[in-house]
């Protein structure tokens, strides 16, 4: 049996675990740059405010509607996310984190067991020690999982079981809501009358992969109770690293540009560390605004893609190499709205190889630098320690004027019991 644990309303609930007063309040979570709606309560759901509303259009409901607004803090919604994984690691080994805020739960309890029961002490049991609501839904799919949380969701428990026959249920879904089927798939699939869940499990699996392709007759068989999709595997390297962030405010400057990937570059080789890898090449890129008199509809894309002399992880050298780019890619008079940066051609990093260039002893040092930095950034929060280029006060950063506290990685911001 697989188990599809939801944290409910997720951002919004991070937020309510220490600020006490948006509970039973209509909250938004906004976006980079507090740009639009992505996280409502379900009090802000109940006055009609849509995912995706820009921030201002919900200005002038501040005050009618006692509205209160939260800019994402990422740092926070990490750490709880962990937490939660970490409780429900108690009740299995395999557990499978799907998205920050989704996990499935692979369960081999004795043929009797009361599932209802499990669900409501996994349940009860996040909310106890973390303080996420969420609601928990199983099936013998993951698809099926899926389906089961949505309607958990919606009970008083916030546990559902789906059925050895899931029929009923099916019959009820849109086949444009079934989890994998996206907007033109679905518009196909109604043109040929499959539309909701159960007339999608019951089409030919040859029919599917032939009219649409393999991933839909997979999910078909999903719907059928056959678990046919596979673990995601945690040990798999990542093909590519990347961070890139919208500015707060356009950038004209070259200094500021030259900062802000500095500062990414510096991210991103922070990742690489982690996952124990090294990179072989980067591609660097910058977004510009459209400007008047020319195409509207959206601005320039300049970027560049090097190779490195040799695969790294350090982020000096990676900084070396790629700040001389930068000088030809930016151009006067343009508004700079983005920038990022991506290393490919991902490498394990292995001890042990035979020193040919004759720079071991300089990789040696290196690697036991950054893992000080990392380690002091870990302990201390993050640019308690970094490289200079990526900038002091940073006036490229994101706007995010409702900013809470980082309650569980900062020892600054910790709670304060009076």
């Amino acid at each position: 049996m697989i188990a599809l644990v939801d944290g409910n309303n997720f951002y919004v609930s991070c937020e309510r675990i220490f600020d006490l007063s948006l509970r039973s309040r209509p909250v938004a979570v906004l976006s980079n740059n507090d740009g639009c709606v992505i996280s409502r309560s379900n009090e802000l759901k109940a006055l009609g405010i849509a995912m995706g509303t820009p921030f201002f259009q919900l200005r002038p409901l501040i005050p009618i509607h006692g509205l209160r607004i939260c800019s994402s803090n990422y740092a926070l919604y990490g750490d709880i996310s962990a937490r939660v994984i970490a409780v429900l690691q108690e009740f299995s080994a395999e557990v499978e984190q799907y998205s920050i805020d989704e996990a499935f739960v692979h369960l081999q309890l004795p043929p009797a067991a009361d599932y209802l029961a499990y669900g409501e002490k996994m349940r009860q049991s996040i909310l106890d020690w973390v303080g996420i609501p969420c609601g928990v839904g199983f099936a013998a799919s993951k698809t099926l999982a899926k389906i089961a949380n949505h309607i958990a969701k919606k009970s008083t428990s916030g546990v559902f079981v789906m059925p050895e026959n899931p029929a009923e249920h099916l019959r009820q879904l849109p086949v444009g809501e079934v989890w994998g089927v996206g907007r033109k798939t679905a518009a196909g699939l109604e043109r040929i009358g499959i539309n909701n869940a159960w007339s999608l499990a019951e089409a030919e699996t040859s029919f599917l992969k032939r009219k649409f392709n393999v991933c839909l007759a997979r999910t078909a068989l999903e719907l059928q109770g056959k678990s046919v999709i596979g673990k995601e595997n945690p040990e798999q390297p990542a093909q590519s690293v990347s961070c890139s962030r919208s500015f707060g405010s356009a950038v004209s400057e070259f200094d500021d540009l030259a900062e802000a990937v500095a500062s990414y570059v510096s991210q991103a080789a922070e990742k690489l560390r982690a996952g124990g890898q090294l990179a072989a090449g980067a591609n660097v890129y910058f977004q510009c605004h459209a400007e008047p008199g020319r195409n509207w509809k959206s601005g320039d894309y300049i970027s560049r893609t090097l190779l490195f002399a040799q695969p790294s992880a350090a982020s000096n050298e990676l900084l070396g190499a790629i700040s001389p780019l930068l000088p030809a890619m930016f151009q006067p008079g343009k508004r700079y709205k983005k920038a990022g940066v991506v290393f490919f051609g991902l490498e394990k990093e292995r001890g042990g190889h035979l020193d040919l260039d004759g720079n071991a002893t300089r990789r040696q040092a290196l690697k036991k630098l950054y893992a000080a930095v990392d380690g002091i950034n870990r302990d201390f929060g993050r640019k308690a320690v970094f490289q200079l280029s990526a900038g002091i006060k940073c006036a490229w950063d994101m706007q995010r004027k409702h900013l809470s506290k980082r309650y569980t990685t900062s020892w600054k911001e910790l709670p304060k019991v009076y």
